[in-house]
């Protein structure tokens, strides 16, 4: 059997115990890189859910240049904070705050989400009924609806079925024991697809996840302007993730590579689209006159805008959605190109503020448990 080269390394049971008097239900993760705007709403709904069940609230700070950790400052939460700017990426967020997490479920959210009330109750509920379940998510409600990207996200969620799911994007309730057994939260090389590489380490070894058909955060995502995002994220490495948990999967169990190839579609259409440019430079060395050659570029050029167009019934979201293809696409080659800065999980850190956890207060009014139970039964 081919083991995963992060396996039986330092994150054991013994580095973060869960709380032994079962204190700590839960640790709600809160990933976060300059959310200055946004970080005090966010905060206020994850001390209201583990005001309900029990826990702790952690924000994983990517060492934020703004107001972030000034304004958690003012929260009954725990700080802890990337020791190197330089090793910022979408990986490392998870795994930071999981180094510092006492909870025996881990509720992983980014910093521009709102957690929607009840639903830490309910998935709660599921996963202590249903212990051969990882990790159990919920719809995720996109908020900012002027970006041509988050159009299309929200195009997604609203055809994302409830049950047995392969991956949870923008997070989701973890046990703590399922990590353990994959031997750490998160990738902290990838710049992105970290969920995706969480979930195929804990598919491969049996591990279910679980969505439910239930609300369960608020993304108010990026007001960058859509091609100014773009750049950024090429820029950041954002871009690369794919490339990256493909190279990462390649050097793990077969299993997790072969996943990847069949369910990530990205893959497929970023494929499609370097071949599309590699008949593109062919037609400029064809045998013809300058305007054969012309014409039959403009056709090719223009075509998957015209689909696109058409589909997305907007030439504005169809010129993004071809221009978003062409760096995606290079961001999945130049991740493939690049190698691993670590060799194991554990990223250093400082811890800025610590916190107790907090009892639980159900309200009396819950019915969650109860509906938890009698609708989602698998």
């Amino acid at each position: 059997m081919q083991h995963d080269p992060f396996f039986f390394e330092k994150t054991s049971s013994r580095q973060h115990p869960p709380s032994a008097d079962g204190s700590c239900p839960v640790s709600i993760i809160i990933k976060a890189l300059n959310e200055e705007e946004g970080i005090a709403t966010t905060l206020e709904s994850a001390l209201r859910a583990v005001q309900v069940v029990g826990g702790e609230v952690i924000l994983a700070d990517s060492c934020s240049t703004d107001r972030t950790v000034e304004i958690a400052r003012g929260y009954p939460v725990r700080i802890v904070q990337l020791a190197h700017a330089d090793e910022r990426c979408c990986g490392v967020g998870p795994q930071l705050g999981y180094q510092l997490a006492r909870g025996e479920f881990l509720y992983l959210v980014d910093g521009d989400m709102q957690l929607v009330d009840g639903f830490l109750e309910q998935a709660l509920s599921f996963m202590r009924s249903h212990p051969d379940i990882a990790g159990v998510g919920g719809r995720v409600l996109e908020m900012n609806l002027d970006n041509p990207e988050y159009q299309t996200r929200n195009d997604h969620w609203a055809q994302e079925k409830s049950g047995a799911s392969s991956r949870l994007d923008c997070g989701g309730l973890y046990r703590r024991s399922a990590i353990q057994a994959v031997g750490y939260f998160s990738d902290r090389n990838l710049h992105s697809y970290e969920e995706f590489d969480l979930a195929a380490r804990l598919r491969t070894l049996g591990w279910g996840l679980w969505r439910l058909p239930v609300d369960a955060v608020s993304h108010y995502g990026h007001t960058t302007r859509p091609y100014q995002l773009l750049w950024r994220r090429w820029h950041s490495g954002y871009l690369w993730g794919l490339g990256e948990m493909l190279r990462a999967s390649a050097r793990g169990p077969q299993q997790r590579l072969r996943l990847a190839l069949q369910e990530i579609h990205e893959i497929r259409l970023y494929t499609a689209v370097l071949i599309w440019w590699m008949v593109l430079l062919a037609l400029l060395c064809l045998p013809a006159s300058p305007p054969v050659r012309v014409g039959a570029m403009a056709i090719l050029l223009l075509a998957p805008l015209a689909l696109m167009t058409w589909r997305k019934r907007s030439l504005a979201r169809g010129l993004y959605a071809v221009t978003a293809w062409c760096f995606n696409a290079a961001g999945m080659v130049r991740g493939l190109l690049q190698k691993p800065r670590f060799s194991q999980p554990i990223a250093d850190s400082r811890l800025l503020q610590d916190a107790s956890p907090i009892e639980p207060q159900p309200s009396a009014n819950s019915t969650s448990t109860t509906r938890a139970e009698s609708l989602y039964a698998l």
